[in-house]
């Protein structure tokens, strides 16, 4: 009989966590659960899974205007942000049931309570004050968005997680920010026929992206009535008398708007989570340090996804659970390869990329062969809509290796995991040379670029 209550507790009911539970617990381990919220965790409750159903809301303003140019009358239409909500609410309470269905089909133990650390084999739930032992500790608890501490009348701004409930669909709002969050939320407010800002401290928006395709999109999102202003940020928000906000910038200006969101990132969820009194070992901005197993500094816990800030993405977080499941309780030791991660950023228009960018690519090679192009979509030849795709492949002129796929346009992240696969497998131009175009579509043009448009020699 084990000396302890559980061989695995698990602290935080998201996506890695519940994986990582229920795969240890199919392993013949007794596992434990406990999540202080809803279990899903950000991805399902309040994240990817919401936003994308915002996303396809916010597109059909378009898709009513492009089908007249097909030959449809389209009569008088209303948006209801209440039926939105409501509906976004309905999914999210079916999709936490199927969580919550999965854990009891394995066995897995499930506590609705905050659990804290209390040493290296021992949680406490904050909601009975029980204390649990476990052989091993999970923490799986993810990241929070960040505030700016510093911002005066920052009280009065909204994040992510409020944004996804508001009573009622603002007329005017400034999402600040540059990345994932705060590009797709600015395409969602314009869709829905919210007069939108988005303003970003940094020289263009989607750091760390193929810098063809951030332009790209900005281009796009700018034709679609955003506004986007770049190198400066908020430094003091005031609430009018009539509810709405003004805040003044860097540079001296003032913006009004009735809702600021601020999407600046996300921290890891480590707050009073009890890990100094562990002994787990935190870097500058609270992630945990883990190993490449996902063993943190003390034996006994390890730790997955966005609370290791390694790649904060839900797919990752859900890999890394499984991995650490298979290695400790299945004998099948194997650890989550992060150098290659497709990925796709639901802005308007959509953006799909794997592999390298140019800048990361010349710091690999100095002998590249680029390949673009620019096109608009052939449902726009109809729609007369102005919105161009593109398509960029980065190849090693030495090796003819794919060291990267970008692509901006509808369903580019379809094609990103299909890629993924590809460029996993160390595919060459010429594997993409001689694959048969599938005509007429867009992905064609993936496989037909046969002149490079730049070559960079070292």
């Amino acid at each position: 009989m084990s000396d302890f209550d559980y061989d695995l507790f698990v602290i935080g009911g998201g996506s890695g966590g519940v994986r990582a539970a229920r795969i240890a617990a199919t392993h013949g381990a007794k596992v434990g659960i406990a999540e202080e919220f809803r279990y899903g965790g950000t991805c399902v409750i309040r994240g990817c899974v919401p936003k994308k159903l915002f996303v396809y809301a916010s597109k059909f303003s378009e898709e009513f205007e492009d089908a007249e140019g097909f030959g449809w009358t389209v009569g008088e239409r209303h948006f209801s942000w209440q039926k939105l909500v409501a509906a976004k609410d309905q999914e999210i309470t079916r999709l936490e049931g199927i969580y919550r269905r999965n854990l009891e089909r394995t066995n897995v133990e499930a506590h609705d309570s905050r659990a804290v650390l209390e040493g290296p084999n021992t949680v406490r739930l904050l909601a009975t004050g029980q204390t649990i032992s476990a052989k091993y500790i999970l923490i799986a608890v993810g990241a929070s968005p960040n505030v700016d501490e510093g911002l005066v009348g920052g009280q009065h701004v909204i994040t992510s997680n409020e944004a996804f409930n508001l009573a009622d669909l603002p007329q005017s709002i400034v999402v600040v920010g540059g990345g994932y969050i705060a590009v797709e939320f600015a395409g969602i407010f314009n869709g829905l026929g919210v007069d939108t800002t988005l303003m970003y401290r940094g020289d263009e928006i989607l750091r760390g992206f193929d810098m063809d395709m951030r332009t790209a999109v900005r281009d796009e999102m700018q034709k679609k009535g955003i506004r986007v202003v770049l190198g400066d940020t908020f430094t003091e928000v005031e609430k009018n008398a009539d509810g709405s906000l003004s805040a003044k910038t860097k540079r001296g200006d003032t913006l009004k708007a009735d809702q600021i969101m601020f999407a600046i990132g996300r921290r890891p969820h480590t707050i009073e989570l009890g890990l100094e009194k562990a002994g787990v070992e935190m870097d500058g901005i609270g992630a945990i340090k883990v190993s490449a197993d996902s063993q943190t500094s003390v034996p006994s816990i390890y730790a997955v996804g966005d609370v290791t800030n390694r790649a904060n993405l839900t797919p990752v977080a859900i890999r890394e659970g499984h991995a650490f499941a298979d290695t400790i309780f299945g004998n099948k030791p194997w650890t989550v390869d992060h150098s290659l991660i497709a990925t796709a950023v639901f802005s308007q228009p959509e953006l799909g990329t794997v592999g390298l960018s140019q800048e990361d690519a010349l710091k690999v090679t100095g002998n590249l062969d680029i390949y673009k192009s620019s096109f608009r979509p052939m449902k726009h030849t109809l729609s007369g809509r102005d919105e161009k795709m593109l398509m960029k492949l980065i190849v090693d002129a030495d090796t003819d290796k794919v060291l990267g796929v970008h692509i901006m346009g509808p369903d580019a992240g379809e094609l990103a995991q299909v890629l993924g696969i590809t460029v996993s497998m160390d595919a060459t131009k010429a594997d993409f040379d001689r694959t048969i175009a599938v005509h007429p579509t867009a992905a064609e043009e993936l496989v037909t670029m046969r002149e490079p448009s730049e070559r960079i020699r070292n």
